[in-house]
């Protein structure tokens, strides 16, 4: 079998994630020719994963590319890509790869209009920025989204990385990435929510008490996730077959009685956003359980009832 090419690789950006594809390109066999780094932090981590490789002028690093890398941060990708088109540095064939969730590759327009090939190519993934990021690549998942005739080429580049490429369409980048940060932001509030509250409730190591509980939880919810395109039903819940507690067991007086609970501490400390965040996850964890057969109308309307924030439907 004849090798895949070998690409010079070219990195802007040399943050926490362009440093680490940049060093597992490299370990596939791709030379990295050039770096851009402006913050000491950027250059540490050139130095650490990428070492050896110099550190350049961004014109010059996509000179001296056959594949440039943009992990530069979501608002600055768009004018980097149009400034450099104004100075002439794109070229003709030249691989284009940029590592922004949130867009597709429409926002490397004025690159393609200069003959580059372009593909959009996210890790889902939290990086740290160091060498512990190269293992956890393999198990990652990767949306690839790129023109037609080019998606094998992005497909293909996940799976030297050691990740699993699935598509995304250009028009479905935004959603795809809101559902991840969604997902991961706003888990990490959660737990720092539940953590801050049981710290108040006298728990000295609140990470010590809820690491079993939330990854039970955490890992049934991701079991019983709902195959792409299914909907939750009665037969097929999804992930909310997952779901335990006051709201699973239509127990209207245990969560009124949380509510009381955590009204009364965030009088006292300020922490008026537990109240919301419960109100609103326990709406929505009632209503996905009724939609599911979970719960009965009856249980359903007492628990909504409960929950409602009848000051803030006044105002």
């Amino acid at each position: 079998m004849t090798a895949p090419p070998r690409l010079g690789v070219g990195v802007v950006g040399t943050g926490r994630v362009g440093a680490v594809l940049g060093s597992a390109l490299r370990a596939a066999g791709h030379p990295v020719v050039g770096v851009s780094a402006v913050s000491s932090q950027s250059r540490e981590r050139a130095d650490a994963l990428l070492p050896g490789v110099p550190v350049l002028d961004t014109d010059e690093v996509v000179r001296r590319a056959e594949l440039v890398l943009l992990t530069v941060p979501d608002d600055a990708l768009a004018p980097l890509v149009a400034g450099l088109a104004e100075l002439g540095a794109w070229q003709m064939g030249q691989l284009v790869v940029h590592t922004a969730g949130r867009f597709g590759v429409d926002v490397l327009a004025p690159a393609t209009a200069a003959g580059v090939i372009g593909l959009a190519i996210h890790p889902a993934m939290t990086f740290t920025g160091t060498s512990l990021d190269l293992s956890r690549l393999e198990s990652a998942t990767f949306a690839v989204t790129a023109p037609g005739p080019f998606a094998p080429i992005g497909q293909a580049l996940v799976v030297e990385l050691g990740g699993e490429p699935v598509l995304v369409a250009e028009e479905d980048r935004g959603l795809y990435h809101a559902a991840l940060a969604h997902g991961a932001n706003h888990l990490v509030v959660l737990v720092a929510q539940a953590a801050q509250a049981l710290a108040a409730a006298g728990v000295a190591d609140a990470g010590t008490a809820l690491r079993p509980l939330l990854e039970a939880a955490l890992d049934a919810a991701l079991r019983q996730a709902s195959p792409p395109g299914a909907d939750a039903t009665a037969d097929r819940p999804g992930a909310i077959a997952a779901l335990t507690g006051p709201v699973r067991r239509g127990d209207v007086g245990t969560v009124t009685g949380h509510l009381a609970e955590l009204t009364a501490w965030a009088a006292r400390c300020g922490a008026v956003d537990h109240v919301a965040a419960y109100r609103v996850l326990a709406r929505s964890a009632t209503l996905r359980a009724l939609d599911a057969g979970l719960l009965d109308d009856t249980h359903a309307h007492r628990l909504l009832e409960a929950l409602a924030d009848h000051e803030l439907e006044e105002r």
